[in-house]
Formats: C-alpha cells, sequence, structure tokens
C-alpha cells in the first residue's frame, strides 16, 4: 500500500512539472534580463546586434484606413505600399521612400520621403520639402529602438526590465518581460519553446495624430515571422504584422535586406527653414488647432443657423429651447472651443444636444467633450459600438475632461428612423442613409429652409465645382429621395452649402458619360 501511494505522488510530481503552471513557476525563478539574453543568442548574439549600426529595408505592405473605412469592422479601405527604408542607429536617424497606391493616390503615383534626423521630421515629395509631423517622429523613434533589431538591446539597456505573468499567444506558450522606454510601457512575448521574440507590444499617446489621438493610450502589437537566416548570423523576421487597439493595421513584408551600409550625409539633411517649421507644429497637438479657419468667417445659412468653416466644419443650430451642434470632429479640445463659439454667439441657449453623423474617427473625435459635460449624444444605431470604445478608451497618461470625470455615463440618442429634434422655425429631422456607403452616416434637414446636410457624402473634388465620389451623390439623392424630402440645398462636414441642382447635374454628368 506504502509503495502504490509513493508511486502515485511520483506521478503526480511527475505530471506537474510538466504543467502549464509550473513551467511559469520555472520561468519565474528565472530573470527577464536572462530571458532577454537568452533571445539574443538565438538572434546572433550580443556582439552581432551592437555591430549593426545601420539597416537598409526594401519591402512591401499595406496600411488599413480602419479610421475612416465604410465599417470600423471592415473590410477596411487599403493602401499599398513600396517602402525603401534606411535607419542609422548611431547617429539615430531614418529616412523611408514610399510609393503609395489606394483610392486617392492610383499607380505611378510619385514617391514620397520621409527624413527624420536631429529630433525634427520632414517630407519630400518631387522638389518641394514640408515640415513633418511630432507624430511621424515618435513613429520613427519606435522603429529605431523598439524594431525587431534593436528591441533586446532596448531591453537590456532598461533600468526597471522586469518578468510579467507568462501567456498564450499564437497557440503557443510565451515568456513575457516588460519595461519601460521614454513615455511608453514595452513588453516583449518571447517563445517558451524556442526563445526568440514573437511580438512586441507597447502602448503610448499620440497626442498630434489627427486619427490616433483621439484614443488616448493606444496599443500597438507587432507580430513577428517568417525569421530568415541572413549573412553574418543575424536571425531576423521578414514579416511584420501590426495590430492597434486590437484591431488589425499593418502589415509588411521585407523583400530585401542590406547590414551595415554607409548612410549618405545628404540621405538625411533638413533645412534650417524647414527644421524651424517643424519645431512650430510639433508643440501643438490636436487640441491646439484653432476653430475654424482664420480668414473664413462663419456663415449664416439661415436666421440662427451658422457653419463654423474649416477642415472639419461645424453647424449651430438655434431653437426655442436651447442649441443644437451638429458634429463634433477631430479633439475634445476642438469641441471645448466649438462650445466657447456657441456661448459667444448665442449666450441665452443652453447647448441641449450634439449629432455626430458618422462613424469616422474624424467626425467623432470631439465626442469625449459632450458626454463629459453631461450633453446628450445624438447618434446612428450602428455607430454606438464604435462610440462606445471611444468613451471607455483609456487617457490615463494625457488626461481630458472625460477621464477626469470619472464615472460619467453617456446621454446616447439612439437614431434608428426618422427622428425629430426641437421645434419652430429650425426643427431638425434626422434620418438614417442605409446606403452602401454612407450605411454608418445620419443627414439632418430643416424642412422650414428645403436644406439637408449629407454628413460625408457630399465633398468638394479636386477641381473647381467638381466632387469627390460621384457615387456618394447617388446615395444622398436616394436617400433624400426615400424620404420624400423637397430640398434646394445642401451642405456637409466638407462642404459649404451648395445649391441641390448642382448635385443632380453631376450625377446626370457622370451617368451620361458613362452611356456614351
Amino acid at each position: 500500500m506504502f509503495r502504490m501511494m509513493k508511486a502515485v505522488v511520483l506521478l503526480a510530481l511527475l505530471q506537474s512539472s510538466f504543467s502549464p503552471a509550473a513551467f511559469a513557476f520555472q520561468h519565474l525563478s528565472r530573470s527577464a534580463e536572462a530571458s532577454v539574453r537568452a533571445a539574443i543568442e538565438k538572434m546572433g548574439g550580443e556582439e552581432g546586434l551592437r555591430s549593426l549600426k545601420s539597416i537598409q529595408l526594401e519591402g512591401v505592405g499595406h496600411t488599413y484606413f480602419i479610421e475612416q473605412s465604410e465599417r470600423p469592422e471592415g473590410p477596411w479601405i487599403v493602401n499599398y505600399s513600396q517602402i525603401t527604408e534606411l535607419r542609422d542607429f548611431r547617429e539615430n536617424r531614418l529616412r523611408r521612400t514610399t510609393r503609395e497606391t489606394n483610392i486617392l493616390s492610383p499607380p505611378g503615383s510619385p514617391a514620397t520621403a520621409l527624413v527624420v534626423a536631429e529630433g525634427a521630421a520632414a517630407t519630400q515629395a518631387g522638389d518641394r520639402t514640408f515640415p513633418g509631423s511630432a507624430t511621424q517622429v515618435a513613429e520613427a523613434e519606435e522603429a529605431l529602438a523598439l524594431s525587431p533589431e534593436r528591441i533586446l538591446l532596448t531591453a537590456l539597456d532598461a533600468k526597471d526590465l522586469h518578468n510579467e505573468r507568462d501567456t498564450s499567444l499564437q497557440g503557443g506558450a510565451q515568456h513575457v518581460v516588460g519595461f519601460t522606454w521614454r513615455d511608453a510601457t514595452v513588453r516583449i512575448f518571447l517563445s517558451a519553446e524556442t526563445e526568440m521574440p514573437t511580438a512586441i507590444e507597447f502602448v503610448r499617446s499620440y497626442p498630434g495624430s489627427i486619427f490616433w489621438g483621439v484614443w488616448g493610450d493606444v496599443t500597438t502589437r507587432i507580430y513577428l515571422s517568417l525569421w530568415m537566416l541572413e549573412p553574418g548570423g543575424l536571425r531576423y523576421p521578414r514579416q511584420w504584422d501590426v495590430e492597434r487597439n486590437g484591431t488589425p493595421y499593418q502589415a509588411f513584408t521585407v523583400t530585401s535586406l542590406s547590414l551595415n551600409p554607409a548612410p549618405a550625409a545628404e540621405s538625411f539633411s533638413i533645412s534650417a527653414a524647414v527644421r524651424k517649421a517643424y519645431e512650430a507644429n510639433s508643440r501643438r497637438t490636436i487640441d491646439d488647432l484653432p476653430l475654424g479657419r482664420p480668414n473664413t468667417p462663419p456663415a449664416e445659412l439661415a436666421p440662427g443657423v451658422v457653419q463654423i468653416l474649416g477642415s472639419w466644419n461645424v453647424t449651430l443650430v438655434r431653437q426655442p429651447d436651447g442649441l443644437v451642434i451638429i458634429e463634433a470632429p477631430i479633439s475634445p479640445g476642438y469641441s471645448d472651443k466649438v462650445m466657447a463659439e456657441a456661448k459667444r454667439r448665442f449666450p441665452d441657449a443652453p447647448i441641449k444636444a450634439v449629432i455626430s453623423t458618422s462613424d469616422a474617427w474624424p467626425h467623432i473625435g470631439g465626442v469625449r467633450e459632450y458626454v463629459a459635460r453631461g450633453i446628450p449624444v445624438y447618434a446612428l444605431d450602428l455607430n454606438k459600438p464604435i462610440l462606445e470604445r471611444l468613451i471607455s478608451s483609456p487617457h490615463h497618461s494625457k488626461p481630458d475632461a472625460l477621464e477626469r470625470a470619472k464615472g460619467r455615463k453617456p446621454r446616447f440618442q439612439i437614431v434608428s428612423s426618422k427622428t425629430v429634434l426641437g421645434s419652430g422655425p429650425n426643427r431638425l429631422e434626422l434620418y438614417p442613409i442605409r446606403s452602401e456607403t454612407g450605411e454608418r452616416m445620419i443627414m439632418v434637414y430643416l424642412p422650414a429652409h428645403k436644406l439637408l446636410y449629407g454628413s460625408d457624402l457630399v465633398q468638394p473634388g479636386q477641381q473647381e465645382g467638381s466632387f469627390f465620389m460621384p457615387e456618394y451623390l447617388v446615395e444622398l439623392m436616394e436617400a433624400a429621395r426615400r424620404e420624400k424630402l423637397a430640398v434646394t440645398g445642401v451642405f456637409a462636414m466638407h462642404m459649404r452649402v451648395t445649391p441641390w441642382a448642382d448635385i443632380e447635374a453631376a450625377v446626370a454628368k457622370v451617368t451620361s458619360a458613362a452611356q456614351q
């Protein structure tokens, strides 16, 4: 009996030694530094990695326009890229030449070059050079410090390198080490089987980004695969798949890799004038953008209806019991400026509601400020999930008003069918568009003035008097016809008031041209 119990105990011990919990316990007895050093050896050794003073990549990839595709859940509009990137680790400089193809940039479009050096960024297009953005500098710094060839050395040099809880990723057990780099928290997932990096993850904010700034603390995860043995013994992943906040964002395949090329000094030159312009731009965040355009005064579309004109138009609508604002674009700071202007123009009118007519990030970027102030938000039923994600997104590193107003709940007014808002001559009627490209949009009708707000379905084209995407116009016309609206003028987030007849004429022109 004793021998049988002894055998059972021995079997249990053997089984437990191979259990995930025991595996994790065994790993935790190993320091984070030891795990990183093991990964370094697998990639070619510390001496080999530190001897990389520069690297040049050529490859192909794509980026999803998740910020303004037809649906937040995808499929997404795709931007295809051919990229050549030179990274100079000795001087902390980067040059990236990109040739893009997308719906706005057809095949044959010229290449552009991004140069980041000495804390500044410049974009070169043909003979012209423009100041870059602080976001471009931040992302270049990530490429120089957190790329596959540098991430382990950056971890090794970190003062707070530590173990985190083991986990599973892509079906395999992973050891996780973490550390702080600049304003980011970083984690490396190391395969328990191979000891090599499976993924790199970092969390930081991009307050200067027109798209990512509104999401606060953004989580970027880069999966590494297609490992190759390179000259000199370096093992390098030729494919990177990038997620942001858990959504697929980019994929890139390295087709050519050159180690330690000699960078030409002129490759990283930025003129004094461009550098000075960059320094002025880099200090501004999206919250700092001015309201409208200083040289373009607001337009009164009707008594008590004022359109603030800019890159992202906002409309104020005075009603007997208060003010309705159409659109909450860009950022909480921009919304704060809109509300200040509303109070200046209509000091006796409280803001009773804001209407968000689309799911595109530039449309919803300022919603958090209205929620923070307890103002009702009218939004399409299909857009409630993305607005809830926006409202709950963490803003710990750079708190906004909603982050500071802990526990404030949104007052959503969901629009599923015709919805009447207010009374009097500026009564508003809200209609879901429910079209192919306008599936996630609302149109707003002012029946007393026969004016229709078309969300994003009316935009000016590149030539005077033309329109972007005639398909948009067709869908707006069909939606107005369906709801039996008598429209004489149309306006939108990117459009001044335009005669409805011009929309009809533009559609007729495209249709007749196709029939010839």
